[in-house]
C-alpha cells in the first residue's frame, strides 16, 4: 500500500513553515494591506476561478492539503491522506477539532459535498471527473472513491482548488453559483469575513478558533481594490498598501527600485499564466479554421512581448506553459506572415470591399490589466487592418461585466488571461473538453470548441500515472490544437510580487498570493 501519512509533516510544518526553514518567532498582530485590481464577483472558490475570488477565498476556506514552494504537499484540513496501491481511492483523516467561523464542526461531509458542488459547478470540469462518490464512514473520515487514477488528485486538493464549504449553509438547495452567502461566505480558513463593498475593498479578520493552534499571526488582512495601476504603484511606494502581484513591465521597474519592498518572481511555479486571443469558433467567420489561423499570422508577438512588454514576458505557444514538464515547443508558431494571412483570407472567400476591409470583429479584453490585455487588444486594431480586418475594441467597466459577456459566449474575439493551475488535469483540459462548452461558466470551453480526438488524448493522459507516456500523449493534444487554433496563444505572463521586507513568511509557495497566509506575520511592521 502506497500510505501517504503525514503526521510528521503537520509537525514540520508547524515548526518550520512552508518556505523550509526555522523562523524567527512570530510576532502576532498587525494588519495587511494587499492591493489589487480585481473586483471579486463574490468569495466561493468552489464555484468559481480566479484571482479575485482565489485571494480572499484562500483565507476564508481552508483545503484538505497545502504546497510548499517545492511541490510537495502537507498537511492542513487533513492531517493525514492515503492513496491506495491502485490509485481508485484516496482516505482522508481530518484534524480534530476543526471548526466554521460559525462554531459548527467541519466534517467527513462538509468534504463530500464540497467535492460534489466543485464537480457540478467549478469551471475545471476535469479536475475531480474521476470522483464517483465520497464515502463518509465517520465524521473524521472521508475516501474519495474514483473510477480511474488521478495523477493530478493531491494537487487538486489544494489552494483554491477544493475549499471545503458548509454542509449546513450550502446544502439548503438554493443554486451554488448565485448562493447569496456567497458573497457572506462562512468557512474554516485562518481568517474570518467582515466586509466588502465593491470595488473599494475587502476586510477579513483573524479566525481565533482557527484549527492551526497560535495561527494566524496577523489580526486583519484589507484587500484594497485599486483600479487605476499607477495609483496601485504609488500605494505601494508610499507604504499604503504591503503585498500586490503584478504583471506590468513598467510597474515591475518601478518597484525594483524601491529599498523597503522585495521584488520577487517566485511564488508562481504551479501557476502558468498564459495570455492568449480566445476565438468564438461558432460565430462565422471564426467558425473557419483559415480565417482563425489567418489572424494568428498577422499577430507579431516578438513586438508584443519585446515593445508592449519591455522583454519582460515570455513566448506562449500552445495551451501548456513552457515551464510544465509536459510542455513541447515541436507546433507551429504561426510567426508573423502577412502575405500567409491575406493568401488564407482570399482562400476562405472574404474578399477585400470598400476600404480594403473584407469583415469587422469585436475584441474584448480584462479590465484593469493594461498591458497583458487592453494594449493587446488596442495592438491588434492597426495589425488586424493590415490583413483587411477591422477591429473595434469593446471595454468593459470591470470585471464582472467582461467575465458575463464572454461566459454567455456573447463575444467576437477576446483576450484572456488563462492558469495552467499546476497540472494539465485542472487546469487545461477545461479549455478543451467538448463537454465543457457551458454558458454562463467563465473560464470553461467559452470558445466552444469541440474535437472528439482532443477529448480521447485528454481522458488518456488524465488517467495515465507514467509521467513519459502522459507527457507523449500531452504532446499529440498540443499539435492537433494548435492546428486547429481555437485559441491564439501570445506570451506567458511575467508575473512579480512585491513584498514589504518587513513582513515575515511572505506567501512564496508554489501558489502565491492564493494560499493562506496563515503564518506570515510583521517581523518590522512599517512606521
Amino acid at each position: 500500500m502506497r500510505l501517504r501519512l503525514f503526521c510528521l509533516g503537520l509537525v514540520l510544518l508547524l515548526t518550520f513553515g512552508l518556505a523550509g526553514h526555522a523562523p524567527a518567532e512570530p510576532k502576532p498582530g498587525g494588519t495587511l494591506v494587499i492591493i489589487s485590481s480585481q473586483v471579486p464577483r463574490h468569495f466561493n472558490p468552489a464555484v468559481q476561478s480566479g484571482t479575485a475570488t482565489a485571494v480572499p477565498g484562500t483565507q476564508l476556506f481552508a483545503t484538505p492539503l497545502r504546497f510548499d514552494n517545492q511541490w510537495q504537499p502537507h498537511p492542513y484540513l487533513a492531517k493525514s491522506w492515503n492513496i491506495a496501491d491502485d490509485g481508485l481511492s484516496v482516505t482522508l483523516e481530518l484534524v480534530d477539532g476543526a471548526t466554521f467561523h460559525d462554531g459548527k464542526p467541519v466534517t467527513s461531509e462538509d468534504v463530500a459535498f464540497s467535492v460534489q458542488t466543485v464537480q457540478a459547478n467549478h469551471p475545471f470540469k476535469s479536475m475531480f471527473s474521476a470522483v464517483e462518490k465520497v464515502d463518509t464512514p465517520n465524521p473524521q473520515t472521508a475516501i474519495l472513491r474514483l473510477s480511474k487514477p488521478h495523477p493530478a488528485i493531491q494537487l487538486a486538493m489544494s489552494s483554491a482548488l477544493l475549499p471545503i464549504i458548509p454542509k449546513h449553509i450550502y446544502g439548503d438547495g438554493q443554486d451554488a453559483k448565485t448562493h447569496p452567502r456567497n458573497s457572506d461566505p462562512v468557512g474554516s480558513g485562518p481568517f474570518k469575513f467582515v466586509e466588502y463593498k465593491r470595488g473599494e475593498h475587502v476586510i477579513l479578520e483573524r479566525n481565533e478558533n482557527f484549527f492551526i493552534p497560535g495561527r494566524p499571526y496577523l489580526d486583519r488582512i484589507i484587500i484594497k481594490i485599486i483600479r487605476d495601476a499607477s495609483s496601485r504603484v504609488i500605494a505601494l511606494e508610499r507604504g499604503e498598501g504591503h503585498i500586490g502581484a503584478y504583471t506590468e513591465s513598467r510597474d515591475i521597474k518601478r518597484l525594483q527600485k524601491q529599498e523597503h519592498l522585495m521584488v520577487t518572481s517566485k511564488g508562481f511555479e504551479a501557476v502558468g499564466p498564459i495570455t492568449w486571443l480566445a476565438f468564438n469558433t461558432a460565430k462565422p467567420p471564426l467558425d473557419d479554421v483559415r480565417v482563425r489561423k489567418a489572424i494568428s499570422y498577422a499577430i507579431d508577438r516578438n513586438f508584443i512581448r519585446n515593445a508592449l512588454h519591455a522583454g519582460l514576458s515570455k513566448p506562449a505557444t500552445g495551451p501548456i506553459a513552457p515551464d510544465s514538464p509536459y510542455y513541447t515547443g515541436e507546433v507551429e508558431l504561426y510567426k508573423v506572415d502577412l502575405d500567409k494571412a491575406n493568401a488564407l483570407l482570399d482562400e476562405a472567400g472574404h474578399a477585400r470591399g470598400e476600404g480594403g476591409v473584407r469583415f469587422q470583429l469585436t475584441v474584448d479584453h480584462i479590465p484593469a490589466v493594461v498591458e497583458q490585455q487592453k494594449v493587446i487588444a488596442e495592438y491588434l486594431r492597426p495589425q488586424l487592418k493590415k490583413a483587411g480586418i477591422e477591429v473595434e475594441v469593446r471595454n468593459a467597466p470591470d470585471f464582472p461585466t467582461w467575465a458575463k459577456r464572454v461566459s454567455n459566449h456573447e463575444f467576437d474575439l477576446t483576450m484572456d488571461i488563462v492558469f495552467n493551475w499546476g497540472d494539465p488535469v485542472i487546469g487545461v483540459h477545461r479549455t478543451y473538453l467538448c463537454d465543457n462548452i457551458r454558458k454562463g461558466v467563465i473560464w470553461s470551453n467559452t470558445q466552444s470548441y469541440c474535437n472528439q480526438k482532443v477529448d480521447e488524448l485528454l481522458e488518456q493522459a488524465g488517467q495515465e500515472m507514467d509521467p513519459e507516456k502522459r507527457k507523449a500523449l500531452y504532446a499529440e493534444f498540443q499539435k492537433i490544437v494548435v492546428d486547429e487554433l481555437p485559441l491564439a496563444w501570445i506570451n506567458v505572463l511575467p508575473y512579480y510580487t512585491a513584498i514589504h521586507k518587513g513582513l515575515a513568511n511572505p506567501p512564496l509557495t508554489i501558489w502565491g498570493m492564493m494560499a493562506p497566509m496563515d503564518e506570515l506575520y510583521w517581523e518590522n511592521p512599517p512606521k
